[in-house]
């Protein structure tokens, strides 16, 4: 990767030049020259860097870090990164890394580990704008400019009795467009306040926040008090790569790896066990295929669409159970609504059924009068064959795949292990007994 003459290390315009995947192929290397790396990366791209890595490193760097770039480094941290690498610490490191952090982060810190993993309040900002009823706008604008630091909280003012329980919230822009003697009482709307509670979990949060159309929202305890607030992006960025990885048929992770950073082993490990199942249900598509192996010897043309047949109906089901699980995470379906959605991708599945059959019947007139290859005699009926096998492929793809995520829910799975290739595996095995029973009634007599 370098020369062995490059004192790379000492060259931090170098090291900070380098993308965050390339760096971490240098850690990858040069393992025992973390810490002087760290040293010489300018804060935000540390920051992109750490949370990248595997947490055995991430302990290492803590650990060797100067104690000037390891407050700065923990102190910057978003709000996930911070408490998910605390959280996984032993107590006796764990209370040695606190007094690096600001009085602000090391009460959101304290108050975060003291709630359940999976609870928005892990996610929680503990500091917010709130202000009393009674203050005039002015007061409000000066308060703002006085004790606001961070620009990221002030998308919302929140209202708060002298108790400090949420009554209210205002958009900030509202404070700017009204007369400066304006009291808050008459800014505040009659509309409750979307609010989430501390033991709130991350999926209700995904919920709340897909319905309210806001990018923060308030904690509240059971007694009304407010805590904090969450944005929408920690919510994202926890869950995107979790699921990501469960969508795309790999076993989720409650470690936060990189591609190029996860050993090897541990890959192999996330991806062997759905390729393993997978394969077994492949198996069941080559027991078809042996089945109808007389067919195929009778009528070899048939073999020709056995890939076009199967992998539209593989495209469908994978595009519904997407839309599906979508559906779910943003809480637009429930498990009540399978009757709903199962008429709906009938009619759909019947209609591109149609299109895609419409289409290589298309192709089979075409290609046969043009004399691009010969279907035999009996063209027309191949023809049909494949626009009939067409519709009930894909209508079966798109059933099986909008219905998948509902059964797995019922066995209180989650719906994103439904993942496309094995709705692909499912649709492969049923679609091709489809297409030679169809093949079969139609051809039996003439080709069969």
């Amino acid at each position: 990767m370098f020369n062995e003459d490059q004192d790379y290390l000492n060259n931090d315009k170098f090291i900070n030049n380098q993308t965050v995947s390339r760096l971490i192929k240098i850690i990858y290397h040069y393992p025992n020259d973390v810490i002087k790396i760290f040293s010489l990366l300018k804060l935000c791209k540390a920051i992109s860097l750490f949370k990248e890595l595997d947490f055995s490193i991430k302990k290492k760097i803590i650990k060797g870090l100067p104690s000037i770039k390891k407050m700065e480094l923990l102190n910057n941290l978003s709000v996930y990164d911070r408490v998910h690498f605390l959280d996984n610490l032993p107590k006796n490191i764990l209370k040695d890394l606190i007094k690096y952090l600001s009085p602000e982060d090391k009460y959101r810190i304290l108050v975060s580990l003291g709630y359940p993993k999976n609870s928005v309040s892990r996610l929680m900002i503990p500091y917010y704008l709130a202000v009393q009823k009674n203050w005039s706008v002015q007061e409000v604008l000066d308060y703002i400019r006085k004790e606001v630091n961070n620009s990221d909280v002030i998308e919302i003012v929140y209202i708060v009795d002298q108790k400090g329980q949420l009554i209210n919230d205002i958009k900030i822009q509202e404070f700017l467009l009204v007369d400066p003697k304006t009291k808050v009482f008459n800014l505040m709307s009659s509309q409750c306040t979307e609010t989430l509670n501390v033991t709130d979990t991350e999926k209700e949060a995904i919920q709340i926040f897909s319905m309210s159309n806001r990018i923060s929202l308030p904690v509240i305890d059971n007694h009304n008090f407010l805590l904090g607030i969450v944005t929408v992006y920690e919510i994202l960025d926890k869950n995107y790569r979790k699921n990501l990885k469960k969508i795309g048929g790999m076993e989720a992770s409650n470690q936060s790896y990189s591609y190029l950073n996860v050993p090897l082993f541990k890959l192999i490990k996330k991806r062997a066990g759905w390729l393993i199942l997978l394969f077994i249900g492949e198996m069941l598509t080559t027991t078809v295929m042996q089945k109808f192996s007389s067919v195929i010897e009778k009528a070899v043309v048939l073999a020709l669409f056995i890939p076009l047949v199967v992998s539209s109906g593989g495209n469908s089901g994978s595009q519904a159970a997407s839309l599906i699980i979508q559906a779910m995470a943003l809480g637009e379906v429930k498990i009540k609504d399978w009757w709903i959605v199962m008429r709906r991708e009938i009619i759909c599945g019947f209609f591109l059924g149609s299109i895609l059959g419409l289409t290589g019947f298309i192709r089979v007139i075409a290609w046969h009068k043009i004399n691009l290859f010969n279907y035999g005699s009996h063209w027309i009926l191949v023809g049909l064959t494949v626009f009939l096998s067409l519709i009930g492929v894909v209508l079966w793809g798109t059933l099986s795949g909008a219905m998948l995520p509902f059964i797995i829910k019922k066995l209180r799975g989650d719906p994103a292990s439904s993942s496309a290739p094995f709705v692909a595996t499912l649709v492969d095995v049923v679609g091709l007994i489809i297409y030679f029973s169809i093949s079969y009634i139609l051809l039996h007599g003439t080709l069969l």
